[in-house]
């Protein structure tokens, strides 16, 4: 008995190859024009269609290159055309030019540039197999094309498997590391000294330090205008190259920190974000494309041999006389279709190669006199392209009726995903939509909103069917147990089957449920469609941050004092408030662990937002209603890192899961027990938390065995709401503002370097750019040379 019908054996016999060589170009289309999606979007279909096309596109190239091979060893099929073998073998050399893969993905997570070795053994297997599927086609006319295709293909796969090995992060810090210094030579001056003194001559050593950044030259000079969009790409190139040591843990001296310092002191906020957008770029470039090595002269030389090998491959094939009675129609068609898409391809790589920031960088250099202006024409039409690229606001009105700036830049033009994303406690507790505070008026919004709305409408309805079903089932089950007592037949017909069909197959269920969501996290991404708000960067939450590190920067002289600076958890921003209260609300920073303080102050700023009436927000100053939106969205991204991007907070995470379950645990408990867990009212809710009376201290009530907080920060969200500034006004936001921004640099600062980058291939967040630019100003542990070599000098006296 034959599983597959012979009609069907006999068509996949015949279009296994042809079906295969279709399916590896269209993973190669998809792949060269999807993944710079990548570093602009962090939508999970995107991402599960690019790794499913580059694991599959791999897979299929290989797996046809070995059906190649074995067909060209099989008898000829009496309908076949006798020649069509050998046009089979030209197939063979496109398939491993697929394998090279394009310019714009070579790894897709950071690790698989460690795996170089592989695909430097898969080169020289595929090689192999390809030439052995064209050996066995001797005596080939088509030998010519094949020849160069082979040119191509090798230079290809050489380009993917060089650029992995560049990536890999052993050899990226190997390329980065200067001479060895083995600084003055300390053994030969000693011996002058002895010697000299040996011959009673007055000696002495006088040692005269490296000069301080006062009686240095400036290295950088910034002009005194705004920056061109050139520029912006030029001073983001230089820094990449200086700072990409970040990325492997490599130290600073002071003149690279001093250098950085005060350049970006004098830039306005809205320069040096667009500087870093591009130092990400350039690192996201160099980390998973080719872009890295296709920028250098051999790269660019070994290109156009490539491009001119397919070329000259195409106009020998097609120039050649192919006789129909030869070959087979549609393998002359796929082939066709073969060179014209790949020749498509690398016409699309060459015009994605010439117009990258790379291209722009490496082709103008700085120029010596930043005052000088850009006249020539060139430097002209490469400011005019760029601008297509620079980020781009659009004023919005809040809420509150305030009017800001949000980056709402193009999908393709913008560099990072530029969106702040939220995840609220309270809101997740009672599962209950979180309104956004900037909320885009545009179709793509309203009908993804709708679906999630119907989505969780849904979930919602079969959870309430689900729990009737489970009440019925209760019910039924004790009238069942009452009546078996009494009446033997039931006891041993009805209510075992009751037992077997009722209760005991959805307890199979459920377990099954439970262990599918186990593997698989299906309920971690079903709670992250439905409970994580999405919010835009605004202009001036970006320079509320750029200013407070700024400030802070001024005090960074030492390494010492630098990594205090950078390190502060909130106690920084309470000091310099200079308030009454100071004392009161350190013990909640200093005295608590880094991720029971994020959410102590996260559902205590919830609850003072939610305590503040609509008229009372009208009231408030632009400043604070400013301090008051900033201290919202950082508080909810702050969260939404502990909890949904745990690897970013690996270093400072502690037991932040455990004390998130049992504080919702308290809080589910807690609103249920008040009748308002079902009422999905936020605002309801944070008032019911903050009426409980807490003139006791919950652990001398609870113990310390659960590790719930959620009353601790009732107390803390009472006292902050007491707080009054110099000028009498609502002075909590001001407070908490900046103490938001202090844990967020906390986090960005203790953030894995390669978490950073492994960040950078989806989309990007806000907490990438807090750490680059903590880096630029100094702050930090990176700066470890302070004063450099002294100069020794011997003076002999008379």
């Amino acid at each position: 008995m034959q599983v597959i019908p012979p009609k069907i054996k006999k068509i996949l016999d015949k279009w296994n190859i042809r079906g295969l060589v279709i399916l590896s170009l269209l993973f190669q289309t998809s792949l060269i024009f999807l993944a710079p999606m990548r570093k602009r979007t962090s939508k999970k279909l995107l991402a599960a269609f690019l790794w499913t096309a580059y694991l599959l596109a791999d897979w299929t190239a290989n797996y046809a290159v070995s059906q190649i091979t074995k067909n060209q060893g099989k008898e000829p099929e009496p309908d076949d055309p006798p020649k069509n073998k050998k046009l089979l073998a030209l197939w063979a050399p496109f398939l491993l030019l697929h394998l090279g893969g394009p310019d714009t993905i070579t790894a897709l997570a950071l690790e698989d540039n460690a795996l170089w070795q592989r695909h430097l053994f898969g080169l020289v297997s595929q090689a192999l197999a390809g030439v052995y599927a064209v050996v066995q086609s001797l005596e080939n006319a088509l030998w010519p094309p094949i020849t160069l295709l082979f040119i191509t293909a090798t230079i290809k796969y050489v380009e993917r498997t060089r650029a992995l090995y560049s990536a890999s992060l052993d050899k990226f810090k190997d390329r980065m590391l200067q001479r060895a210094d083995a600084g003055p030579n300390y053994a030969k001056l000693m011996e002058e000294y002895a010697s000299r003194k040996k011959s009673n001559l007055p000696t002495e050593i006088f040692l005269t330090d490296e000069p301080d950044k006062h009686e240095r030259p400036p290295t950088l000079v910034i002009p005194d205008r705004d920056l061109t969009d050139l520029e912006i790409v030029q001073y983001g190139y230089k820094f990449f190259n200086t700072f990409k040591g970040l990325v492997v843990d490599l130290i600073f001296s002071f003149r690279e920190r001093d250098e950085s310092r005060d350049f970006f002191n004098k830039l306005k906020p809205g320069e040096a974000l667009r500087i870093i957008e591009t130092e990400l770029g350039f690192l996201y470039e160099s980390m998973y494309t080719k872009t890295a090595i296709l920028h250098t002269g051999i790269g660019t030389l070994f290109r156009l041999i490539s491009f001119g090998s397919l070329l000259s491959s195409f106009f020998v094939f097609h120039r050649r006389p192919l006789k129909s009675k030869d070959f087979h129609g549609a393998d002359v068609v796929i082939t066709y279709i073969l060179f014209i898409v790949g020749i498509a391809l690398d016409l699309a790589s060459m015009v994605i190669f010439l117009f990258s920031d790379w291209t722009f960088a490496v082709l103008r250099k700085l120029k010596d006199d930043p005052e000088e202006k850009n006249n020539s024409s060139i430097d002209f039409l490469l400011n005019w392209f760029l601008a297509f690229r620079k980020p781009r606001w659009k004023e919005h009105t809040c809420n509150g009726n305030q009017t800001h700036k949000v980056l709402s830049t193009g999908f393709l033009s913008r560099r990072w995903s530029g969106t702040i994303y939220g995840f609220n406690f309270i809101g997740f507790c009672l599962k209950a939509k979180v309104s956004r505070i900037h909320k885009k008026r545009n179709c793509n919004v309203l009908v993804w909103e709708s679906v999630v709305s119907l989505f969780d409408l849904v979930i919602r309805r079969i959870k309430m069917l689900f729990g009737s079903i489970k009440n019925v089932n209760r019910s039924i089950r004790s009238v069942l147990r009452r009546w078996s007592k009494k009446n033997r037949m039931i006891r041993y017909t009805v209510y075992p089957i009751f037992l077997v069909f009722f209760a005991g197959i959805p307890e199979v269920f459920r377990v099954l449920w439970k262990y599918i969501d186990r593997i698989f996290s299906v309920k971690s991404y079903l709670d992250e469609i439905r409970f994580i708000s999405r919010e835009p960067l605004t202009k001036n939450q970006w320079e509320f941050i750029f200013n407070e590190l700024k400030d802070k920067s001024s005090f960074a002289e030492t390494p010492e004092v630098a990594k205090k600076v950078s390190w502060a958890r909130g106690e920084w921003a309470l000091r310099d408030s200079k308030l009454a209260e100071v004392d009161t609300l350190m013990r909640y920073i200093e005295k608590v662990d880094y991720d029971q303080s994020l959410l102590l102050w996260h559902i205590a700023t919830e609850l003072c937002f939610q305590k503040e009436d609509v008229g009372k927000m009208e009231n408030l100053s632009k400043e604070s209603y400013d301090d008051r939106e900033f201290s919202k969205i950082i508080s909810d991204y702050m969260m939404y890192l502990l909890i949904m991007r745990p690897k970013l907070m690996s270093e400072v995470a502690g037991i932040g899961t455990i004390r998130f379950r049992d504080t919702k645990a308290e809080a589910e408990r807690f609103f249920k027990g008040r009748q308002i867990k079902d009422l999905r009212d936020m605002k309801r809710a944070s008032e019911t938390v903050l009426s409980v009376s807490t003139d006791i201290e919950p652990i001398l009530v609870k113990g310390d065995r659960s590790k719930s907080v959620l009353f601790d920060a009732s107390m803390l969200a009472k006292k902050l709401q007491n707080l009054k500034d110099s000028s009498n006004e609502d002075g909590k936001w001001k407070v908490l503002s900046k103490v938001w921004v202090e844990l967020l640099c906390y986090a960005a600062s203790h953030c894995k370097a390669t978490e950073h980058v492994a960040q950078l291939s989806r989309g990007g967040e806000l907490l990438n750019f807090v750490w680059l630019l903590m880096a630029h100003f100094g702050l930090g542990d990176q700066f470890q040379i302070n004063k450099g070599d002294a100069r020794a000098k011997l003076v002999v006296g008379e």
